[in-house]
């Protein structure tokens, strides 16, 4: 049998909570090993040595390193088919993974705290909100071809474990949320299942107790 997986993680990290979610959902038991962000960790030669881009989510699974939260999830339903979550058809996993490019190359990337560290203080948290409430707008109008329970048909599947993490971000900066009446009605689906509250940054071993609920 194989080891426990490793989750290298950040209780707010956006990228990480992604797999943290597809893991619960195929109910995989993993161990966390959380890597503060906001100390620097990620920047220490220990870390570095596993992952160069000193970045997280890094998962340890199968005797493999693995960087990078999609190439992550693609090679966890490629090894771990139960509980999918990619369609069967061809067309809709396309649209799928879709979904997930509009989150996680063209959102999160550039209002991550690498990009925000490069502006000026007082105009990160604009900023932030704007590639965000631009971005979930995009998505917001995919949704009205994909969309039934969740974002692409009425089960769960990578655009979900991508989109919920997001919306954190989102409230975090302020975005107002009401021109998005789609992606709200999926995230109070998505929150009532047991695997994005397990993955919900407040339920984290490293997130600081005066935060969690």
């Amino acid at each position: 049998m194989s080891p426990k997986p490793v989750l290298y993680t950040y209780f707010r990290s956006s990228s990480a909570a992604r797999v943290r979610i597809a893991l619960h959902h195929k109910g995989i038991d993993y161990e966390a090993r959380p890597v503060n962000l906001a100390k620097g960790e990620q920047l220490s030669e220990a870390y570095t040595s596993q992952n160069p881009a000193a970045l997280v989510p890094l998962i340890v699974i199968d005797g493999h390193e693995i960087c990078q939260s999609v190439a992550i999830l693609e090679y966890i339903e490629e090894t771990r088919p139960e509980r999918p979550l990619l369609p069967k058809d061809p067309a809709l996993r396309a649209h799928v993974r879709a979904i997930v490019g509009a989150i996680c190359s063209d959102i999160q990337p550039l209002q991550n705290l690498r990009v925000l560290k490069t502006l000026p203080e007082d105009q990160r948290e604009e900023h932030a909100r704007t590639v965000i409430a631009q971005g979930l707008a995009v998505v917001e109008k995919m949704l009205e071809a994909t969309a039934g329970a969740f974002c692409v048909g009425d089960k769960v599947t990578l655009a979900d474990c991508c989109l919920i993490p997001q919306l954190v971000n989102a409230r975090r900066f302020g975005v107002d949320l009401c021109r998005c009446p789609r992606i709200q009605a999926i995230e109070a689906r998505a929150n009532a299942l047991d695997a994005f509250k397990k993955a919900h940054w407040t339920q984290q071993p490293d997130c600081p107790a005066e935060l969690s609920l």
